[in-house]
């Protein structure tokens, strides 16, 4: 039986620490201060913004909500991002996408500064990631699996690493972060030939393909770790991930439930980066 990589565990822990940061650092008269960007009233959009103001809360990061009309102009839209550029109180800013289809997404994502990209999503933060500089900050769902992997103690230097996914959000920076640890990187995708066979004899498997079942019992072997980061759903409506979990908990090492697992530290990699950008203001 597998041992259960719980996202809580490590919230938990990150919650102690980031308080603690944020205390000191709202001492010194520099409170850690993240912008919240949101274009109409998507649900999902809505849905994740409650649990980062809850998540803010807990780790003593201000938040400052700039909410607009989903038909707001793009030049309007760049206007407040470049106010928020400037103003040296908010410290990072999660701005929500996709973006209404009148907007030009790229041109948009990238007039926010990368300093303040605690969410990386801009080409500035890609950049820093795949280059190794202290340049913006990679993508939180990216950062949560090392965080996971640091937390619960599984080291991957000299192991041998399958990603499951290629997206500018996961795969591929998930991918460089793991190099940058040491470990030996092979990316899948979904043109990949025989990719059982190669994912198999991987001491650790991070599956971001976002698809469910994906990741089957012939993926897997004793003494693996799964990091299962996809949230994707079954034919009655339950939460599952890319990995048949069934199959996967009575032969792997470690595994990261869905939900409960990569999801529920994203949210607490926002609040670290916008800590870490307060603090670099700070320095």
């Amino acid at each position: 039986m597998a041992n259960l990589l719980k996202g809580k565990e490590v919230v938990d822990k990150l919650n102690d620490e980031l308080l603690a940061r944020s205390e000191k650092l709202a001492a010194a008269g520099n409170p850690p201060t993240l912008g919240i960007l949101r274009l109409g009233e998507r649900p999902d959009d809505m849905a994740y913004e409650r649990g980062a103001l809850k998540r803010a809360e807990k780790t003593g990061v201000t938040v400052k909500q700039f909410i607009f009309d989903e038909n707001m102009s793009q030049d309007e839209l760049i206007s407040e991002i470049e106010k928020i550029n400037k103003d040296n109180s908010i410290h990072g800013l999660l701005m929500f996408r996709p973006l209404p289809s009148h907007i030009d997404d790229e041109a948009v994502r990238n007039v926010l500064a990368p300093e303040k990209d605690v969410d990386g999503i801009t080409d500035g933060s890609m950049a820093g990631v795949y280059s190794g500089e202290d340049k913006g900050f990679p993508p939180c769902t990216a950062e949560a699996c090392i965080e996971i992997l640091d937390h619960y103690g599984i080291d991957v230097k000299g192991k041998n690493v399958a990603v499951i996914g290629r997206s500018q959000v996961i795969g591929k920076p998930v991918s460089m972060m793991l190099i940058k640890k040491n470990a030996t990187v092979t990316v899948c995708h979904t043109k990949t030939e025989n990719m059982a066979s190669i994912c198999k004899d991987k001491d650790v498997i991070i599956a971001a393909a976002g698809h469910k079942g994906t990741v089957t019992a012939d993926f897997l072997s004793p003494g693996q770790t799964v990091i299962d980061v996809a949230i994707n759903f079954d034919d009655e409506g339950n939460m599952c991930g890319d990995v048949d979990f069934p199959a996967a908990e009575p032969v792997v090492d470690a595994i990261t439930p869905v939900p409960g697992g990569v999801g529920a530290v994203t949210t607490s990699m926002l609040m670290k980066h916008v800590i870490e950008a307060a603090e670099k203001v700070g320095a």
